[in-house]
């Protein structure tokens, strides 16, 4: 009854459509379900005693007089060997607080000993161990890791990452520590709890004759703004150091927000991550707000699917490839030769897989595309076709010939800079550090020869502007994250770059609009389909 809904094309459209339709109805699944839970985190519903809901209110509705006791402890379960670094009699909840003390290092502390913070939160005048209403907070004040590179070096992750066989962990001291109290008047759902809250909160019964429930005050210590900058080497020299103590107050909001990125922040080190990159994504939230969490979720899932995007375009572009005209052999040569020499330095620099994963399919895809143009043969049955490869061949010759005049020399000068001035662990290295540097700082060079040609033939037909396209706006993505995130100089001129050639590109598209009669000279074909009958008679 309905021919149309099967019929199947024979060119498979049909299917590569319906995969696309499947990876963006993934993408808007995400960035759905992304809103649905920043918008559970925003909003907590709170308890209604008129449905017959089992509230828990806060303790500190009842303005208790509160004492602030501080501690160091090797062993935080051992109460003997408490002592006491501050106490604050008079602990006003609604008032910033910032307080520094000296505290003596145990000797255990120079061989990798770990010393704790218990912080009490507890009745005044009362000992925090003989009140039962009092909060417990145990937190770290040294940390074993590998060395840190001072900040501002130009030390990279793979130095504080590689050569872990002849490097030794070493002890680093916390020197700041801040505490934050959720001090609004809430009242929750004891049925309803969100789960997140339930490792921070501890409801107790008060009252002698009505009993009510009650939840003790919500404390946390912000790792967030624990940063490399503020940690101190440890060595046997050391007798004593300063803690600054800070306490400020958070929303239940900025609370439940704070635990789930610290949360992701501990995870990102099954992935990877070195303590500098973690460095710079607590940076990017406490420095610029948390309007940044937004970006930094739903922006890479855009810039996932746009890759995804580009790399399915761009293998079905090539595959369909018969004939190289207008296309430049050395532009697409030297792009896989950029990618390579890349994918090799994010490996030298030990990055996450997640940055590695993507590059090595680029890399796979740039090598398959440059065995297709050596396997294309130029088309002899067609006079046209033929003659716009030659003119093709000539121009993009002659391009990158002018190029090499002023490449060759810039490339050979920052190799033997590289070699003279700067400092290199081993042979492997300065070649590969070499090679991603000129294709950081000269690589916008490559798509010369690509520009002159589409200039020569006044023409962009020939290239996938799908391909382009994606590309072009994970560019503008990236440019973003550059801007957000502390990202070395070298990526930044890669991104400004790539948004010099992409505009220039579109100024082509611009300026040589599409004809469609020159269709067949590269492949294509663009004569209207016979209205009527689908066959020939």
């Amino acid at each position: 009854m309905f021919p149309s809904c099967y019929s199947k094309p024979k060119n498979g459209s049909q299917f590569k459509m319906s995969y696309t339709k499947v990876i963006f109805g993934v993408l808007v699944v995400y960035v759905l379900h992304t809103c649905w839970a920043i918008y559970g985190f925003v909003h907590t519903k709170p308890c209604d005693p008129a449905k017959g809901d089992d509230c828990v209110t806060s303790y500190l509705s009842g303005k208790p007089r509160l004492q602030l006791s501080m501690y160091s402890s090797l062993d935080p379960s051992d109460e003997a060997a408490h002592k006491l670094l501050l106490r604050v009699d008079k602990f006003e909840i609604h008032s910033k607080l910032e307080r520094q003390v000296s505290v003596s290092l145990p000797e255990v502390t120079h061989k990798n000993g770990t010393l704790h913070a218990v912080v009490f939160v507890h009745k005044s005048g009362v000992s925090p161990w003989k009140d039962s209403k009092h909060v417990r907070l145990v937190a770290r004040l040294t940390s074993q890791m590998l060395p840190v590179p001072p900040v501002g070096s130009v030390s990279s992750a793979r130095d504080s990452q590689k050569g872990t066989g002849d490097q030794r962990l070493v002890s680093y001291w916390k020197s700041r520590i801040t505490l934050n109290m959720m001090t609004e008047d809430f009242t929750f759902n004891n049925a309803a709890v969100p789960s997140d809250l339930r490792r921070y909160m501890k409801i107790v019964e008060d009252g002698k004759k009505e009993k009510k429930k009650i939840y003790l005050p919500l404390l946390l210590v912000d790792e967030m703004r624990s940063r490399l900058k503020d940690l101190i080497k440890i060595n046997s020299t050391t007798k004593a150091v300063s803690l600054t103590i800070s306490y400020d107050t958070i929303t239940l909001r900025k609370f439940r927000i704070w635990i789930h990125i610290q949360a992701v922040i501990y995870s990102l080190k099954h992935f990877g991550f070195s303590e500098q990159n973690l460095d710079e994504i607590k940076a990017m939230f406490v420095e610029t707000g948390l309007h940044i969490l937004a970006l930094s979720i739903l922006v890479p899932a855009f810039h996932l699917s746009f890759e995804v995007f580009a790399f399915k375009n761009d293998v079905s572009f090539w595959r369909g490839k018969k004939s190289l005209a207008g296309i430049s052999r050395r532009s697409l040569i030297w792009r896989c030769f950029s990618t390579v020499v890349i994918f090799l330095h994010l490996l030298e620099e030990q990055t996450s897989w997640l940055t590695l994963i993507p590059m090595g399919i680029a890399t796979l895809i740039e090598l398959w595309k440059v065995s297709r143009v050596f396997a294309v043969q130029p088309s002899f049955k067609d006079d046209r076709v033929y003659e716009m490869e030659r003119a093709t061949e000539e121009h993009d010759s002659k391009a990158m010939k002018f190029l090499s005049y002023l490449l060759y020399p810039l490339c050979i000068s920052g190799v033997m800079y590289s070699f003279l001035y700067l400092k290199n662990k081993s042979w492997y290295f300065w070649i590969i550090n070499s090679l991603v540097s000129g294709v950081y700082a000269f690589g916008f060079l490559s798509m010369v020869p690509q520009l002159y040609v589409n200039y020569k033939l006044k023409s962009v037909v020939h290239l996938p502007m799908s391909v382009l396209l994606y590309k072009g706006l994970n560019t503008f993505i990236s440019d973003v994250f550059s801007g957000v995130i502390t990202t070395p100089g070298p990526h930044q001129l890669a991104c400004f770059r790539d948004d010099v050639v992409f505009l220039i590109y579109l100024y082509q598209r611009r300026i040589y609009p599409l004809n469609k009669s020159r269709g067949r000279d590269y492949g294509a074909s663009y004569r209207k389909k016979p209205k009527g009958k689908a066959h020939e008679d």
